[in-house]
């Protein structure tokens, strides 16, 4: 059987993604056809990361003829479990490329785990519902021979009715999976993009899947709260694998929560160290965890130089009705503590949950001009199906459910204050962050031109217009 892989996420359509130029391969994608070539498939791949959008799929089909196409998100990338709309377009157009040609299409990802419905309505075969390796597995042997076997943890179309399959449990054993097929990526591609731009070449892998964790807003139509980890050898073993074959200077771990269980992180340290492999990497965690023992020390000791937390809000209040489970000081005393041991910050922010009053947002400002991460990424609350956020504000959901890109930041329901409020609030608040770091450069005499402040000051969209609009938005002026 030849089997087309591919993805529906193009960074060149998500205009914010492409400027950051930061690409990574899409490792789910990668591992998805390592099983499959583990199978005996003959696999091959159109990576749209770097392609200019779905039409580029068209001479791949005519010269691979594929007897079925595979389009499987990388489930690891934030970006893809963020379900917009200008990449679901994107997959709809690929499938309707597959058909075609008269292949079979299998799709896997968030957006149609949510909306399997809309996926079969356009033309896919399969739909397969959460983690996607297992069952891609069993239903390998029946796309062989042309034919759907129903198995747990799909959907499809039989004589015009949508059959839904029993979920399937997720792995628990990760060890047991192959490496990710990375030698079907152009490399080369990525390496240029990251060296032109940033000086360095990032590349991405996974250690665990699935968050325990409980806040409200946050969307796991994969893994639900299961929570799995590879063992510290088994990832070691890919680190040196990439380091020796592509030589990346530095690691994404695209973990939601890096390094939960207990002992992992000093194990994962000790293997580093035993093989005297030196990267830099960055990761995702919480406040709490960060808190524990000699956790921070151990992520120092490994390479870990940028630490993102969902600090969320300065507000307690806030977080307590997000469910997070953290405290404003946890936040205060992991920051303190990373800095300490030379790590660099990350706060993920968002405004606008239900309930956030002017005083709320006062207290994210404070916290936010108080420790000063070193980097930031500012949203609004967004409603994913399957969270108990999204239950309760989807009487509000008209015919927009779904953002289109990654900087669309639309408000969706009935909040404190109106749309237009929000929209000026992220700027601001990103103004205000770097001219605060702007003028901590120059007192620390770091700065020593006084054009470049000037200059870091002139390209920020606060004005004292949009500081008066955006009071008089928060009191209902227009």
């Amino acid at each position: 059987m030849k089997a087309l892989f591919t993805h529906s996420y193009f960074y060149r359509l998500d205009d914010k993604q492409w400027k950051n130029h930061q690409p990574y391969p899409p490792l789910g994608t990668l591992l998805a056809a390592a099983v499959a070539r583990q199978e005996g498939a003959q696999v091959t791949l159109f990576d749209s990361c770097l392609a200019k959008g779905p039409d580029e799929i068209k001479p791949v089909l005519t010269d691979k003829t594929p007897d079925v196409v595979f389009i499987y998100d990388d489930g690891f990338n934030y970006l893809t479990k963020m379900c917009l709309t200008i990449m679901r377009e994107a997959a709809l157009r690929m499938i309707s490329e597959a058909k075609a040609i008269g292949a079979m299409v299998v799709v896997c990802n968030s957006d149609s785990t949510d909306t399997y419905e809309e996926y079969l309505d356009r033309g896919a075969d399969v739909v397969i519902r959460g983690e996607g390796e297992a069952t891609l597995r069993a239903l390998l042997p029946g796309l062989a021979r042309g034919i759907i076997v129903p198995v747990p943890g799909i959907a499809y179309r039989e004589i015009g009715q949508t059959r839904v399959s029993d979920n399937r449990p997720v792995l628990r054993d990760l060890d047991q999976l192959p490496m990710p097929a990375w030698d079907l990526v152009d490399m080369e591609s990525y390496r240029r993009l990251w060296l032109k731009h940033h000086g360095y070449f990032s590349l991405n892998l996974a250690t665990t899947r699935g968050c325990p964790y409980k806040c409200n807003w946050c969307a796991k139509p994969i893994y639900g709260n299961r929570y799995n980890a590879r063992s510290p050898e088994n990832v070691i073993n890919e680190i040196e694998l990439l380091l020796d074959k592509y030589r990346p200077d530095h690691f994404w771990m695209c973990d939601d929560i890096f390094g939960l269980k207990p002992g992992w992180v000093r194990r994962f340290r000790e293997l580093a160290e035993q093989r005297k492999l030196k990267f830099k990497y960055k990761i995702q965690s919480r406040v709490d965890l960060l808190l524990e023992e000699d956790t921070i020390l151990d992520l120092a000791h490994s390479g870990a130089e940028t630490i993102w937390v969902g600090a969320e809000s300065g507000s307690q209040a806030v977080l307590d009705a997000m469910e997070k489970g953290t405290r404003i000081e946890q936040i205060y005393g992991a920051t303190r503590k990373m800095r300490e041991n030379g790590i660099r910050v990350g706060y993920f922010l968002q405004f606008g949950y239900p309930g956030e009053t002017r005083t709320d947002i006062d207290a994210t400002l404070r916290l936010l001009l108080s420790n000063m991460p070193d980097e930031i990424g500012v949203s609004v609350s967004y409603p994913l199906p399957g969270t108990r956020f999204y239950e309760r504000v989807k009487t509000d959901l008209k015919e927009k459910r779904n953002w289109t890109d990654s900087d669309d930041l639309a408000l969706m329901y009935h909040s404190t204050f109106p749309p237009a409020y929000y929209k000026i609030l992220h700027r601001y608040v990103h103004s205000r962050y770097r001219i605060q770091r702007g003028l901590n450069l120059l007192r620390s005499r770091r700065l020593h031109n006084l054009r470049s402040i000037a200059s870091m000051i002139y390209h920020t969209p606060l004005s004292l217009f949009q500081s008066y609009r955006l009071r008089s938005l928060s009191h209902g002026v227009s």
